[in-house]
């Protein structure tokens, strides 16, 4: 960098922070470079030069990594031998034209499809294919596999090397390190608002949760780099995701006690402690995230959980005349707060490797949330696998779509004999993006790129002729500029100066003339027209219009959620679920609806905006349905069946708040089904506390107040993250 003109070096540091992609530019091409040279030249080996080249550029360019260098590094490694085998199967059906797209069709599901186990599967996927579409051309020679074999350990070999020793990148912080700041701050918030505390200090209250929400904020996926989200099917990347909406349902619960608590008057001494507990298990979980501290223990705040349930109780037992309403409703959401905290530190515990307690699920509402915490790898991911194997799955749409994309490349480039047509299925691979509408708008730039860099390439071919020297010497220089530009100016650049890079490479190979780069235009221009079909004739709108069905039918189903839970509470007939709302329990189906609509969710925020689609607030939708779940598990867990049965006025209002909550839920669902947001007139949290006034009405026995507050508390959460699913323009989410 230091004999770059100032300008340059501060307009590269501009748009590249920390000349991140600068760094991943020189190990790349580096590796390939060298990897090239060494079999070309030294080992004069023409078939393995090309492998090596394409092998550092599969995992260099059209991948991404995750981790730190070592961790890198030993990624590369460890997914040589699903190299070897692509290789190794593309080798063997290069026989015939149909053999190749009938293997090209299973490889690109497959590879795209595995893309489920998270997003470091997925960065990897791009750069696998073409390990299987570089050997499946002709000419078939099954006796040079060992040559493509030994060029592509090569190449992957120094660009494993590479990111060890050759300008290594700093390692990332990990979303452990949020989840600790957010457990940390949100430990100060609980301690803020403790009883007496903010009429002792009214500031620090808000102060506190003013951090607490923007800790929070970072939780978001939309704010982590992809490659840095607990989103795989392992034990630590659930129990991560699941401890970060916990915390975000805990913070919610937190801002609702100062307003409670100033009505009130303050809490009683019993809040306190049991706050008191809570913030003391939050710190622990925030060093344990942070690896400075050992799994905090759950028994403790189970302790205090216990203790206050116990005291509440018989301090009900001996309550005369109606209860004071807000008092109750503080220690309800205390309690909520807590339960859902003591599952933060159970899913901290599952991060650190630490066994957890039975599971305390009912029957009925199984499996539990940390069901996971004991099954291996393999069969977690074929849980994921299984779980998104419908049309519905964004996961299995794309897979299909790359696989038809694909094949039909390769039909396309055997049936017309065009030369180098690996290259045409390159180009639909990289140019084919989650909905037609993105995939429309790389092809102009991406076309207009490869017409100038076939000028450019075909000039230099006929001005330089058989001349290998100068090839030699401006290989590694083109390839670096097309590795920086590309990524930092966007499609065309990529695609122009990677048509000069190939020109520049095979002119070492054999004699070039300027139709080289004829070639090279053709196939291009091939491979995008058959991108956008694919992307065209199978689901068109991608990622967004998956978002809007998923998304309402999560709506729906936490709409049967709060049904059942009501029914269950009050010991009424479940009601029958409604048309295309499934069979299964109201949790689990739930959960099932809500991973579908997060991987929409995260597909969408990869495709170009609509600006029909910001006018939903999708992040509180899919919150709301998150937030329905958490605090209904933390419900069933101290509400037993039929625990409001002792009071038929309270379950009756019970009753009737819930299906007006259900009611405006799947009205909610409509909306977003069609990409809108409109307010309607649901229902109030603020009418809720009528039901304890039934409930007294009935002379109804302490334990069944407590669990009436709780009802009321739960149900008037649904209701308030209904509320921030609110109208208007929204600003785009997500990078």
């Amino acid at each position: 960098m230091r004999g770059l003109p100032h300008g340059v070096v501060a307009r590269l540091r501009e748009r590249d922070p920390g000349l991140v992609t600068v760094r991943h530019a020189v190990r790349t091409t580096t590796a390939a470079v060298g990897g090239f040279y060494a079999c070309r030249y030294g080992l004069s080996d023409p078939v393995m030069a090309v492998y090596a080249l394409f092998g550092a550029v599969a995992f260099g360019a059209l991948s991404q990594l995750g981790g730190g260098p070592k961790r890198r590094a030993a990624t590369l490694v460890c997914v040589l031998p699903v190299a070897y085998a692509l290789i190794a199967a593309g080798t063997a059906l290069a026989v015939r034209t149909w053999a190749a797209a009938c293997g090209m069709l299973l490889v690109g599901f497959v590879v795209s499809y595995a893309g489920v186990g998270g997003p470091r599967v997925v960065g990897l996927s791009s750069g696998l294919q073409l390990f299987y579409i570089l050997p499946c051309f002709p000419p078939y020679d099954p006796g040079s596999l060992s040559s493509r074999l030994a060029g592509v350990t090569i190449g992957v070999g120094l660009l494993a090397v590479g990111e060890l020793l050759l300008w290594p990148d700093p390692p990332p912080s990990p979303y452990t390190d949020r989840l600790a700041r957010a457990a940390g701050d949100l430990a100060d918030a609980v301690d803020a608002v403790a009883a007496g505390s903010p009429a002792a200090d009214p500031g620090r209250a808000e102060r506190a949760l003013r951090r607490a929400r923007e800790a929070m904020e970072r939780l978001r996926f939309s704010t982590v780099p992809p490659m840095l989200r607990p989103a795989s099917p392992g034990v630590r990347d659930r129990a991560r995701s699941q401890a970060a909406a916990a915390l975000r349902y805990a913070a919610v619960r937190c801002e609702r006690l100062p307003g409670l608590v100033e009505c009130a008057n303050g809490a009683d001494p019993r809040v306190t402690g049991l706050q008191d507990a809570t913030a003391r298990a939050l710190r622990e979980a925030a060093r344990a995230f942070a690896g400075s501290g050992p799994a905090p223990p759950a028994g403790p705040l189970d302790e205090a959980i216990a203790a206050f349930t116990a005291e509440r109780e018989r301090a009900a037992a001996r309550r005369t005349g109606l209860p004071d309403t807000t008092r109750l409703r503080v220690n309800c959401v205390a309690l909520d707060m807590a339960i859902v905290v003591r599952f933060v530190v159970l899913t901290t515990r599952v991060c650190r490797g630490a066994p957890v307690p039975p599971d305390d699920t009912p029957p009925a509402e199984r499996p539990g949330p940390l069901w996971y915490a004991d099954r291996g790898p393999v069969e977690l991911w074929w849980h994921r696998a299984r779980l998104h194997l419908t049309p519905r799955s964004v996961p299995f749409q794309s897979a299909v779509r790359t696989a038809l994309a694909l094949a039909a490349a390769r039909v396309v480039a055997g049936t017309l004999d065009l030369s180098h047509g690996f290259w045409v299925m390159l180009a639909t691979l990289t140019l084919m993006r989650g909905s037609a509408s993105d995939t429309r708008t790389a092809l102009r730039p991406a076309l207009t790129g490869t017409l100038v860099g076939a000028a450019v390439a075909a000039a230099l071919l006929l001005g330089f002729g058989h001349r290998p020297v100068f090839y030699v010497a401006a290989l590694p220089v083109v390839m670096l500029i097309a590795f920086v530009l590309g990524p930092l100016l966007g499609v065309g650049w990529g695609q122009g100066l990677f048509t000069v890079v190939v020109a520049m490479a095979f002119g070492q190979l054999a004699p070039a003339n300027w139709r080289l780069a004829e070639a090279r235009a053709e196939d291009v221009l091939a491979g995008a027209l058959v991108g956008a079909m694919a992307g065209l004739c199978a689901w068109p709108r991608g990622g967004s219009g998956e978002l809007c069905r998923t998304a309402a039918g999560l709506l729906t189903a936490t709409a049967r959620v709060v049904e059942d839970t009501a029914a269950l509470l009050t010991g009424r007939p479940l009601p029958r679920p409604g048309p295309g709302e499934g069979d299964r329990a109201a949790l689990p189906g739930a959960r099932h609806r809500m991973l579908l609509a997060e991987a929409a969710f995260a597909q969408y925020q990869s495709e170009r905006r609509d600006p029909r689609m910001t006018r939903v607030d999708w992040q509180a939708t899919l919150l709301a349905g998150q937030f329905l779940v958490r605090g209904t598990e933390a419900l069933l867990r101290r509400c037993p069946p039929d625990a409001l049965a002792a009071s038929p006025r309270a379950a009756d209002h019970l009753l009737r708040s819930a299906a007006a909550t259900a009611d405006a839920y799947r009205e909610e669902a409509a909306h977003v089904r069609a990409a809108r947001a409109e307010r309607r007139s649901g229902p109030s949290a603020e009418a809720l506390p009528v039901a304890l006034h039934a409930a007294a009405a009935d002379h109804a026995d302490g334990p069944t107040m407590l669990h009436v507050g709780d009802a009321e508390v739960w149900l008037s959460a649904a209701i308030e993250n209904l509320a921030r699913i609110s109208p208007g323009e929204r600003p785009p989410e997500g990078p």
